[in-house]
């Protein structure tokens, strides 16, 4: 278990842009960052990161949370796990307890996986640099094929023994479940029920994610077995078809160079590198798929295929090119010299002319894939027809109407047919692919509300149980604490105490109020919790609120001492200097309340987002979610009221409405009662309940009336 002063310390050091960008290229828009979701596959930027808040959110797939909510979710984490991932980032050291036996049997499956792949391949690591047949077979293999110490550092590289039972013989010792070992393929199990190493006598090739965990691998035969490559089967840290090798190595060069390379296979990708490019993966001999696609697109907008330049490497750059260009991807495809794939080809030459030969002869995709579907098709009706269709599937696939028509001017000289008719082509071919698509969307939406899935947080579904039926005011209560968890901590209005002094009240001051003046308080468990976190927050709020205003003060007074420079040296007059001065003074008044309150805004979001309860955490980042948010583009032409400014309009009205829905609620239950003693023929009840229903419906109706009327005057 990690101490709480050091969950606080990694949370308060975890800064969201840079744990997102980690698995995504960001782009600045206004005060946010916009990216590629990393939780499903997409082709606009739909996933917003605030650094103000330290949260992020996609508006199509509604993930996202705090940095702690986004490591759990894209890395599959425990609370804790992801504690320790930010740990290691941000160089926090961590002194943790011994885990009891029932915590150690509640860690989950993936942990254990991702242990597991560790453990072994530090082991192999080991083998290949510290045993006599690691060095004599594996090491020289590798020396043998070009590959530097440095890149077999880089990646990893290990070595298994022929033994057949090394790593049993380890894992054994350490203690690691055999069981894990196997569903991550590292062991098999003979007819007979015996345990063995499935990559024995082979060269491993690590195979990690964007965050550096090993979730596979590879391993090169260098026996002349009958399978020359093995991987790691499909297991719940490892799909193949999500997954690029050297893409950890990769990441940050292929978004430094906005364009990645492309290749098939472990050695291309360490040759490329060893070479200088750095900006390479492969998809290890897969037809590419949307995942891989998508993993691209996070980090890059430009792909180069990179083949050999014979019949199976033309053929190889054909496949998943529509893919691509459906991703909106910039694709361009580069055919080697022929005997020559792109591991030799580094090897014979400079990062320098490596380039060189990519800028002279890489070709776009549309024009290759043009050329190769004409060759021998000139005297043959049947070719030129086939040719014209596949360079329509390629064009439907391009998402820019500009850049799709210069393709159908080229293609139209190319193939030899008129422009109209390729116009008509492609368009034809976009309708069916729209239609396609919008029935494949339905089928799947159709099958997800199939399943019997318990969503964590919905407008009514939010209660710990997921049981509505069982929290009436649930959806009464939700906007209350919806804005609680937002905008707790904000200056709300003035109040008097209870000596008569002026005090300003906050958020969560208003509404215990009102609370505690008619009695009334949350039902649902999850709402009362979250409420009486934020009460209990309010003391550290206001010792950092202070701290917030020191750490600004140096600022302004810098504001303050150029201003009075900048009206010192122009020459004004009594009159006017006193003016600019108070104009001086009212700015940086302006600029210390705006700071304070976009602190105030946000205290309480990495809270609540980052809490140790899954489910206070799970529905805190629901509830935090802000769905709109406007550019500063358009704040300048006209500035945007946003949900902070309406704060004395929604409030009271949120309140009124929990109050009428309390009032409903009793009600619908007298109602209940009133029938429940006239069938026993107890008027005397009957009496007393209709007195009371009458004056609960009387003060409902007061309540309707003021409801949309009531606005609390805002903080002065």
């Amino acid at each position: 278990m990690i101490d709480r002063a050091t969950q606080e310390r990694i949370k308060a050091a975890a800064d969201i842009v840079e744990v997102v960008q980690d698995y995504v290229q960001l782009t600045r828009r206004g005060r946010n960052y916009m990216g590629l979701c990393p939780f499903h596959n997409e082709r606009t930027p739909s996933f917003s990161v605030s650094r103000e808040r330290n949260f992020c959110y996609c508006f199509s797939c509604h993930k996202g949370g705090s940095p702690v909510n986004f490591i759990m979710e894209k890395e599959g984490l425990s609370y804790h796990d992801a504690l320790l991932h930010l740990a290691k980032k941000y160089g926090i050291p961590v002194e943790e307890r011994e885990l009891t036996d029932e915590e150690k049997l509640r860690q989950n499956e993936a942990d254990s996986m991702y242990a597991a792949n560790e453990w072994a391949m530090k082991l192999m690591e080991n083998w290949l640099h510290n045993t006599d047949e690691g060095r004599d077979i594996g090491l020289s293999y590798l020396y043998g094929r070009g590959v530097t110490q440095e890149a077999v550092v880089q990646f990893r590289l290990g070595y298994m023994p022929d033994s057949g039972r090394a790593l049993l013989t380890e894992a054994k010792k350490a203690g690691f479940d055999l069981g894990i070992l196997e569903k991550i393929g590292l062991l098999g199990q003979s007819s007979t029920g015996e345990w063995y190493d499935k990559f024995r006598g082979r060269v491993i090739f690590p195979i990690q994610n964007t965050s550096g965990k090993v979730i596979g691998f590879g391993g090169r035969d260098l026996k002349g077995g009958k399978a020359k490559y093995i991987n790691s089967p499909a297991s719940p840290i490892y799909n193949k078809s999500q997954e690029l090798y050297g893409i950890y190595q990769a990441k940050n060069a292929i978004s430094r160079e906005k364009r990645c390379f492309l290749v098939e296979g472990y050695m291309d990708v360490i040759g490329m590198w060893q070479a200088g490019m750095r900006n390479v993966v492969a998809s290890s001999g897969t037809a590419l798929t949307d995942g891989q696609i998508a993993l691209i697109h996070r980090f890059c907008g430009a792909v180069t295929l990179i083949y050999d330049g014979d019949s199976a490497g033309i053929h190889a750059a054909l496949r998943g090119t529509d893919m691509l260009l459906s991703h909106q991807l910039d694709v361009g495809v580069l055919l080697l010299p022929d005997n020559d794939d792109p591991d030799s080809f580094a090897r014979k030459h400079t990062a320098e002319e490596f380039k060189a030969f990519v800028e002279k002869n890489e070709t776009d995709v549309i024009r290759f894939k043009t050329r190769v579907s004409l060759e021998g098709a000139a005297d043959d009706p049947r070719k030129r027809t086939e040719a014209i269709h596949t360079v329509v599937e390629s064009l439907a696939c391009v998402a820019d109407e500009a850049r799709r028509y210069v393709y159908i001017q080229e293609c139209s000289t190319a193939l030899n047919v008129p422009e109209r008719l390729l116009v008509t082509q492609v368009a034809a071919r976009i309708r069916e692919k729209t239609e396609h698509y919008k029935k494949e969307r339905a089928r799947k939406e159709a099958g997800v509300s199939k399943q019997e899935e318990k969503p964590v947080v919905t407008t009514l579904n939010i209660a710990q149980d997921n049981t509505p039926k069982s929290y009436p005011l649930a959806p009464y209560e939700q906007p209350v604490i919806t804005l609680c968890a937002r905008y707790g901590m904000m200056d709300f209005c003035d109040a008097v105490d209870a000596d008569g002094n002026e005090m300003m009240m906050s958020v969560v001051d208003y509404v215990r109020g009102e609370m505690e003046t008619d009695g009334f308080e949350f039902t649902v468990p999850v709402f009362k919790q979250l409420f009486d976190i934020l009460v209990n927050l309010q003391t550290s709020f206001a010792a950092d609120l202070r701290l917030k205003e020191e750490e600004i003060a140096p600022a302004l007074e810098q504001m303050r001492r150029e201003g009075v420079e900048e009206i010192g040296s122009k020459a004004l007059g009594m009159s006017a200097i006193q003016k600019a001065e108070a104009e001086l003074e009212a700015k940086i008044d302006e600029e210390r309340r705006r700071e304070l309150r976009a602190f105030s805004e946000n205290y309480a979001d990495r809270f609540l987002a980052s809490h140790e309860d899954d489910v206070v955490r799970a529905v805190a980042s629901k509830l935090l979610c802000r769905t709109h948010s406007l550019s500063r583009i358009y704040e300048r032409h006209s500035p945007a009221e946003t949900e902070a400014d309406k704060l004395p309009e929604l409030l009271p009205q949120a309140i009124l409405v929990w109050k009428q829905g309390i009032l409903d609620v009793n009600i619908t239950q007298t109602k209940a009662q009133i029938r429940e003693a006239s069938l026993r023929n107890d008027w005397g009840a009957v009496t007393q309940l209709q007195a009371s229903l009458i004056e609960m419906m009387e003060t409902r109706s007061l309540l309707a009336s003021a409801a949309g009327e009531r606005v609390v005057a805002p903080k002065r």
